[in-house]
């Protein structure tokens, strides 16, 4: 019982700091403290949390190495940007077209993540995390063929795999509108994403993932976590939980790429490479594995800090190494280590 309320705690007090965090950006942004670069900065800020979240509910609390996090993630933006282009005529409002199109987003990664995880969560370690990363990959490629426009008779589709294929062979009508152009990705979309939008879908995801881990399929995904053989001993499904677990990871991720998406007028799949899943990783290990209100913080740092130190051009990721290389350090210290588990036990005394 002691557990469950220090557990209940820790969530409210999660969900009370982004709260803060919401109002008091808010509140900044509207008496006109935040720059215009600070302002671009809020909506991906957001959209990494959530990818930051998301993943660490597959590697912290599921325990599995996921090296293809940002193919989900553009599974979702550019099936979010398809939706909002193609509804703009029957769904006027912004904010709810904006909503559809997160949904579709985290329905078409959730599809996807089932299909690659039925075979793929059958691995282990390294070769998990191979196959993963090869997903990513192939996303990227996928969507450099695809051409996709709209026009009144619905949405067309067209892979142009042997390079002579272009825009024009879609036949589109006089009006219609061309959304993905291949490997020039999507131009010209029409920008919706917020900061509310951004604020709501990170408190939606920390609802839906704080709520996993303390229901019976997340006890049991760490169960497996920490003992596959005594979790397969005592009859639990292996691959139903994990797969539970990385499913709810992927869907999360393309509402997240759909909000990312719709924030900028141009969208490329370059952008979500091999370079952007690392980043994701470095957020939840930095943050700790299984510390939620760990990755989010971890993510607003070391997401700033990149754009803050861009005054130094040329020495800026140099910088950025450093500190990472010094967190690390620090983190992994036994000295910060006795130290925190000193305080956690006088606190737990205190308590008592």
């Amino acid at each position: 019982m002691k557990t469950l309320k220090k557990t209940t705690k820790v969530n409210l007090a999660t969900y009370l700091g982004v709260i803060l965090a919401f109002t008091c950006v808010t509140v900044a942004k509207g008496t006109g403290l935040l720059s215009n670069s600070m302002n671009s900065w809020l909506v991906p800020i957001c959209c990494y949390i959530v990818m930051a979240i998301s993943l660490n509910l597959t590697v912290g609390i599921s325990g599995e190495l996921s090296l293809g996090h940002a193919g989900f993630m553009s599974v979702g933006a550019f099936s979010g940007v398809v939706t909002a282009m193609s509804l703009q005529q029957a769904i006027p409002f912004s904010p709810l077209r904006l909503a559809v199109s997160m949904i579709v987003g985290a329905a078409l990664a959730a599809v996807v993540g089932l299909i690659v995880g039925i075979p793929v969560l059958r691995l282990r370690g390294d070769y998990l995390a191979i196959v993963t990363l090869a997903f990513g990959e192939i996303i990227k490629q996928l969507i450099n063929c695809l051409l996709v426009g709209w026009d009144s008779r619905g949405l067309h589709f067209a892979f142009n795999l042997d390079g002579t294929q272009t825009i024009s062979s879609l036949g589109l009508e006089e009006g219609g509108i061309a959304i993905i152009k291949g490997a020039q990705g999507a131009t010209g979309t029409v920008t919706l994403s917020s900061f509310t939008a951004g604020f709501v879908l990170v408190m939606l995801t920390l609802f839906i993932v704080l709520n996993l881990i303390q229901s019976r399929t997340g006890r049991a995904i760490m169960a497996i976590r920490d003992n596959r053989i005594a979790a397969e001993s005592v009859g639990l499904n292996i691959t139903k939980y994990k797969l539970t677990a990385f499913v709810t990871s992927a869907a999360l991720a393309g509402a997240a790429g759909a909000l990312y998406g719709l924030n900028y007028s141009n969208l490329s799949s370059s952008i979500f490479d091999f370079n952007t899943s690392i980043l994701i990783l470095v957020f939840v290990v930095l943050g700790g594995l299984g510390n939620i209100w760990g990755s989010i913080v971890a993510t607003v740092v070391l997401y700033i800090l990149p754009e803050a130190l861009r005054e130094f051009r040329d020495y800026r990721m140099l910088l950025y190494a450093i500190v990472l290389i010094l967190v690390m350090l620090v983190t992994n210290s036994p000295q910060v280590k006795a130290i925190l588990g000193h305080i956690k036990g006088k606190g737990a005394k205190s308590h008592g």
